[in-house]
């Protein structure tokens, strides 16, 4: 029977010390030892992933390793940061030999891309829950922060938002999808992927930028709030994927603005930089869509807001509800 350091040593220890090194001190101490270069600034950032809430029980080890990684990848993504490190501490039910080495597995082979070592963490017998602290670097002035849209800014989205969303509908019997869609749908809830390489190419390109885990509409508002603006989106401009542009309209909207899941960027750029943000994302291979502008609000204290429109221009009377940790989808 493994017992917990045997646990730690022979599926995420032994492995850690195989990549290259990043902290001056990694496992096997009180604490890591890390520091960023010269000139910059440590990004961290903490996620948890609890089973039944954010992922279901069935899921498969490999992906839950990698989705768990992904989604803290994904913040250090919107923040323009160069990843450095990460600690995990989980609650496991039993240590299941087979299980832990698929978890580790998915969860290094995304560690191993990025170059993101694991540095510490803890582990205990419990329901399973899973919390990462990421680590990254980025000079203060170059760091993509919620606070830094201005009022004529364009606002992008990269990727497909939506087929998250879709395909947590489609496991839930919500909606039916194609086999063929279905794969595509559940690999985009199940492995996510994180926009690092656009974050760090959009430096010094984008102003503002946050990863939409709650929903596109409700992140949106985390941006508006900082930033004391408004924004009015094009609705037919949302970039669809054919699986999603396959099921109902109402679906479609429902998923692409309110869905959450999806780890996609959202960043605003003055209009000088289309060709700029364009650049970087084809350099990157990645699809970026513009989707609407940053306004000014009435007054500083009016909350804010979102105006919904259509290709025409014509106002959309929407209403959506990003994610709630705390609340039923």
């Amino acid at each position: 029977m493994l017992s917990e350091f045997s646990l730690i040593d022979r599926y995420f220890a032994r492995r850690a010390r195989t990549n290259t090194r990043r902290a001056a001190l990694g496992i096997g101490d009180d604490c890591a030892l890390i520091a960023p270069a010269a000139g910059e600034m440590l990004a961290v950032s903490t996620d948890m992933l609890v089973e039944g809430r954010h992922f279901f029980p069935d899921i498969a080890p490999h992906a839950l390793g990698h989705k768990a990684l992904a989604v803290n990848l994904s913040d250090l993504a919107a923040m323009g940061a160069k990843p450095l490190g990460f600690t995990l501490a989980f609650a496991l039910p039993r240590a299941d030999e087979d299980w832990l080495a698929a978890f580790s597995a998915g969860l290094f082979d995304l560690a191993d891309r990025f170059e993101c070592e694991l540095i510490g963490g803890d582990t205990t017998a419990g329901p399973l829950n899973l919390c990462l602290t990421v680590f990254g670097s980025v000079r203060q002035d170059a760091a993509l922060r919620r606070d830094a849209a201005q009022a004529g800014d364009d606002i992008w989205v990269s990727g497909t938002p939506g087929d998250a969303r879709a395909g947590l509908g489609m496991m839930r019997g919500e909606w039916k999808v194609s086999e063929q869609d279905a794969r595509s749908l559940r690999r985009a809830l199940e492995y996510p992927e994180p926009r690092v390489a656009l974050g760090l190419a959009l430096r010094g390109v984008a102003r503002a930028a946050l990863d939409v885990s709650d929903g596109l509409a409700g992140d949106l508002r985390h941006v508006l709030e900082r930033s004391r603006l408004g924004a009015t989106i094009d609705v037919d401009a949302l970039p669809l994927s054919p699986a999603l542009a396959r099921l109902p309209r109402d679906v479609q909207l429902q998923c692409a603005l309110a869905g959450g899941d999806d780890y996609e960027l959202c960043f605003t750029a003055a209009p000088a930089q289309r060709g700029a943000v364009e650049a970087a994302a084809q350099q990157e291979g990645v699809r970026v869509t513009r989707i609407g502008t940053m306004t000014s609000r009435t007054s500083p204290q009016a909350a804010p807001q979102i105006a919904w429109r259509d290709a025409g221009g014509t106002p959309l009377n929407l209403t959506l509800q990003g994610f709630d940790h705390f609340h039923a989808d």
